[in-house]
């Protein structure tokens, strides 16, 4: 195309494009340095990351610019080059912004640490963030196809002449996406009053699991067999379910024996302590047997004991019960669950069976 130009256009072209290489350059190698320095907010591999939105709001600078010059508008339509510089800006800002948002979330998280033992604040901002990170990107998003569907006149005037046709379609859906906004708002109230958290031990639908994904309209569950329970966000705000580490992670567990009335409750105390004291899995604090429930058959023990979390506290409970149905069958085999039936013999029985035996006299002269 240069061949097509005077020596002024061409110039200009050419300090255009070059100008922009050296700004590109100039901020490229800013953000680069800013990110090695420790003391700043930005991730080492922030100008890694923005590297491409910058060059499409320089192309876009660019063309900006070019649409400037008479010359260059002979080959190129001006309402292309304005439509094009238009979708850069709005593609590149977009893309900056999220970059940012990005980054500004991981220079916020890298300060908790998620795999300690008591993570119930780091399980919080995380939550927190992550949610507010994908409900801030989705409007990010929103406003920016917003705009760029606004800059052509054609789509623009469409939309117009539907939203004052079709009053009732318009209500009509509105209707039809109350649920879809229900749920997105879900997903923004569990952001800020958070009954459920990153990490969380919940029991839902009967299952046993982690929560181990929050998006704005669904929350996902990892069952303890590696099932996934995918569940609306909403079920967290209008479903009853169990959360075993909302205030702590710390928790009790608790094992149900089931033996005979004559069992020594004073010899399963102390082998309950040496069974706890042996094994790392409790942490010191609780160490309790009772008697909670009796029938016509047996008595229900509970042993009440304590872990640091509850992962901990299933592989307690599980070794207490084996530990202890083994304690009871080596030394109290008598104490097991058994059914009972006592057979009393009546003092009259041989009374009845001489009666059946011997008729009566008076019987026999019957007969006759």
């Amino acid at each position: 195309m240069l061949n097509y130009l005077d020596s002024h256009t061409s110039k200009f072209l050419l300090i255009t494009l070059l100008a922009g290489i050296i700004i590109f350059g100039l901020i490229f190698y800013f953000f680069r340095k800013l990110g090695k320095s420790p003391k700043n907010i930005l991730p080492v591999n922030f100008a890694g990351r923005i590297r491409i939105p910058l060059v499409l709001f320089m192309l876009a600078l660019v063309t900006r610019i070019l649409k400037t010059n008479d010359k260059i508008l002979e080959f190129i339509n001006e309402e292309v080059l304005s439509h094009t510089s238009t979708l850069l800006f709005i593609l590149s800002i977009t893309w900056i912004l999220i970059v940012i948002l990005k980054a500004f979330k991981s220079n916020i998280l890298i300060k908790y640490d998620m795999s300690a033992s008591d993570n119930v604040h780091a399980r919080k901002i995380y939550t927190q963030f992550t949610v507010l990170e994908r409900v801030l990107m989705f409007l990010i998003i929103l406003f920016a196809v917003s705009i760029a569907l606004m800059s052509f006149d054609s789509i623009r005037s469409i939309g117009v002449s539907m939203l004052t046709s079709a009053g009732i379609a318009g209500i009509i859906i509105g209707f039809a996406a109350q649920k879809a906004l229900g749920t997105l708002m879900a997903g923004i109230q569990i952001a800020f009053t958070q009954p459920i958290r990153l990490d969380d031990v919940v029991v839902v639908e009967g299952e046993w699991g982690r929560i181990e994904e929050i998006y704005l309209t669904y929350v996902v569950v990892k069952i303890w067999d590696k099932r996934r329970l995918v569940l609306p966000t909403t079920y967290f705000i209008e479903q009853p379910f169990q959360n075993w580490t909302r205030n702590s992670s710390d928790i009790l567990g608790t094992v149900f024996i089931y033996t005979d009335y004559n069992v020594p409750f004073d010899a399963l105390r102390e082998e309950l302590t040496r069974i706890l004291k042996n094994t790392d899995l409790w942490d010191g604090e609780v160490n309790v047997l009772q008697v909670t429930d009796t029938n016509n058959e047996m008595v229900e023990t509970r042993a009440l004991m304590s872990a640091i979390d509850s992962p901990t506290a299933w592989d307690l409970r599980v070794h207490v019960r084996e530990k202890l149905v083994i304690f009871i069958q080596e030394n109290y085999p008598h104490s097991l669950p058994r059914t009972r039936i006592e057979m009393q013999k009546r003092e009259d029985s041989k009374k009845v069976e001489k009666s059946i035996k011997e008729p009566d006299k008076s019987d026999l002269l019957r007969d006759k």
